[in-house]
């Protein structure tokens, strides 16, 4: 039994500190990096790359809405064109940045409202779709497992990788609770780590409203803003392997 380890990275930006990215890597195997919309700069997104090749962690992109203020956190009341032509835009600049340092982007993972969106907006989930076809056709996309963003992957070709989140909880329809509600962030360590080993083995997830939910685990995330990001990545690790879990980049075992 094999899973995914993935963090969002490179979300600091100028002189704004954000995450604790060195700390982290050591214990995931994929790094989504911030592309300038929603965090992250130039020189943010080379200094990322770089330590994630020196550590041999799978790179990705991690295209968001252009909101640098709310976090990418915010929905835009944006065209299916304007989102395929964002998309576009900021995978290609991490593809080209990944490649002059001389590595690979092996995937594409949606950032916050975007990816909520997709989750279950058809027609907004396939210019995401397209928009990787179109510039990074061997890339794996992400999505929210059971999501109309890994239907439209695999329905135009793309090899995707169905995601769950560690420290998040679920709704009664398989989206992700919000984060405006009280219970949307699994604070306790073991209580998070639980859900996950459940997700793997068990294929399971309990919803807030107490409704078992059926999905696939190829990939888990954790965040690395959190306080306790390094110690809560480092336990979940561990946990992984107690249950006989290996953690190994989706490049080396998904098609």
């Amino acid at each position: 039994m094999k899973v995914d380890l993935n963090c969002d990275m490179g979300e600091s930006f100028g002189a704004y500190t954000m995450g604790q990215d060195e700390k982290v890597l050591p214990f995931i195997t994929s790094a989504n990096i911030a592309c300038g919309y929603h965090a992250g700069d130039p020189s943010v997104m080379a200094k990322t790359i770089a330590m994630c090749l020196q550590q041999n962690i799978s790179i990705g992109a991690h295209p968001g809405y252009p909101d640098l203020v709310g976090f990418g956190r915010r929905a835009l009341q944006v065209s299916p064109q304007e989102v395929y032509h964002m998309v576009l835009y900021q995978v290609g600049a991490l593809q080209s940045m990944t490649r002059a340092f001389g590595g690979i982007m092996s995937h594409v993972k949606p950032h916050g409202a975007l990816y909520n969106t997709a989750a279950k907006d058809a027609v907004i989930a396939q210019a995401i779709a397209q928009a990787v076809y179109h510039v990074a056709p061997e890339a794996i996309l992400f999505g929210l497992a059971n999501s109309e963003l890994v239907k439209a992957g695999e329905n135009i070709g793309l090899v995707t990788a169905h995601e769950v989140f560690a420290d998040r909880t679920y709704q009664k329809d398989g989206s992700l609770t919000p984060r405006t509600h009280p219970q949307a962030v699994i604070h306790e360590v073991d209580m998070a780590i639980k859900q996950v080993i459940q997700m793997v083995q068990e294929k399971k997830v309990a919803s807030i409203e107490g409704m078992e939910l059926t999905l696939k685990a190829d990939t888990i995330c954790i965040h690395g803003d959190s306080p306790n990001a390094p110690e809560f990545a480092e336990k979940l690790s561990k946990a992984l392997h107690h249950a006989s879990i290996e953690v190994e980049s989706l490049t080396k075992w998904k098609d």
